[in-house]
């Protein structure tokens, strides 16, 4: 049987057709291909060079000048408060309160009558015993005429003699019992809140109020072992307190305890302080700050111009340079530095710094060496009023 020609034609045609759609195809995804990694290549390298030529705007900051001058040579530590006479009145005796002669919170003067127990049998004895006084004194008298005169023997004037000072001090016992009774302020100062109300039965000891007396306080403070050497009693002290910032209060230290905890190596230092306007509480917690001897001058910034770091303290210090267009252009270089004491919100630089150096203030989390900046019209920070405790 003969296979007709066209077939053979048709059949050879097919793997051609197919050849030429696989190379169209893959030319095509070839194109795609390279044109992807054409745009990537593009795409870097414009963003290379956009980086390239683009400058970072200018950082405004806050400049101060590096000065010369005394701070204040202080070691400031942290301590509480005492009164210098503080005591918690109550009866020496038990009995039951007849009459309270205070006010919560008033002022009172030493011996003020402040409260009054049940007394009357005490009152009982005393006038029976002031009454055998009498009688006895009256027998002693007549005694001694009699021995006098030589009509009684010395035996009955001894005699009269004890009982006149039997009853005597049974008169003084009784007086001594009938004023503890009545207590009163053992000196001059302020009451606190009432404890105790008429008719309460005290036992001995028991609490009736607090007094104080605020017109002097202690402030009771550690300083470490080897900072005992530069402290003595006799020394100013300048106090800060959190209920009224930007107030100082001046005392002298006028104790030092002459042992060193073993515990923590720190000696317990007192000062006192006079409180004319009753400002200082006991109890209150105090930033003080003794005064030691003066110090050269020395060169200061403030505090905030201190970058302080694990690395080490460093400043930024103000560069200026021409730039193309004639203009001055300024910058920042961060300058390594050595700080010393601090006071005032200032602190001593020294090593790194001269005087009149211009540095940033405020705004150096934004600045790295190099970085241009602008000077804001903005000054900086004012030192604050209530200084940070280290």
């Amino acid at each position: 049987m003969t296979v007709p020609v066209e077939d053979d034609t048709h059949a050879a045609k097919k793997p051609v057709r197919l050849r030429k759609w696989f190379i169209i195809i893959g030319g095509l995804l070839a194109l795609v291909v390279a044109g992807f990694v054409g745009f990537n290549a593009f795409r870097s390298h414009m963003i290379k060079q956009f980086f390239a030529n683009m400058k970072p705007p200018p950082v405004s900051v806050a400049v101060v000048d590096a000065k010369s001058e005394v701070l204040p040579n202080l070691l400031t530590t942290i301590g509480d408060l005492a009164a210098v006479h503080q005591v918690d009145v109550s009866a020496d005796v038990s009995g039951r309160v007849t009459d309270i002669l205070f006010t919560a919170g008033a002022s009172v003067k030493k011996g003020d009558p402040l409260v009054q127990l049940f007394d009357a049998p005490d009152q009982a004895d005393l006038v029976s015993y002031k009454a055998q006084t009498l009688n006895a004194q009256l027998a002693l008298d007549r005694a001694k005429a009699l021995l006098a005169r030589s009509f009684g023997p010395q035996a009955t004037v001894d005699q009269a003699q004890a009982a006149f000072d039997q009853a005597s001090a049974s008169v003084a016992k009784t007086e001594a019992v009938i004023s503890q009774k009545l207590v009163r302020a053992p000196f001059d100062g302020q009451l606190g809140v009432r404890r105790v109300e008429v008719g309460q039965f005290l036992s001995a000891g028991t609490l009736i109020v607090t007094l104080t007396d605020l017109s002097r306080v202690y402030a009771n403070i550690t300083v470490t072992e080897k900072d005992r050497a530069i402290i003595d009693v006799g020394q100013d002290v300048e106090l800060t307190v959190d209920a009224y910032p930007g107030r100082t209060f001046k005392g002298k230290i006028t104790t030092i305890e002459p042992q060193i905890s073993p515990e923590t190596r720190n000696v317990r230092v007192q000062a006192t302080l006079d409180n004319p306007e009753h400002l200082l509480k006991p109890g209150m917690f105090a930033t003080v700050s003794v005064v030691l001897a003066a110090t050269p001058a020395q060169v200061t910034v403030p505090e905030t111009a201190v970058d302080y770091t694990l690395y080490g303290d460093s400043v930024f210090l103000i560069k200026e340079k021409k730039g193309e267009d004639g203009k001055t252009d300024l910058t920042v270089e961060r300058v390594p530095v050595k700080v010393g004491t601090r006071a005032h919100g200032r602190v001593a630089i020294t090593s790194g710094l001269k005087a009149t150096d211009r540095v940033v203030a405020v705004g150096q989390l934004k600045l790295q060496s190099g970085a241009a900046v602008t000077i804001s019209s903005d000054p900086p920070p004012p030192i604050p009023a209530q200084p940070p405790r280290y």
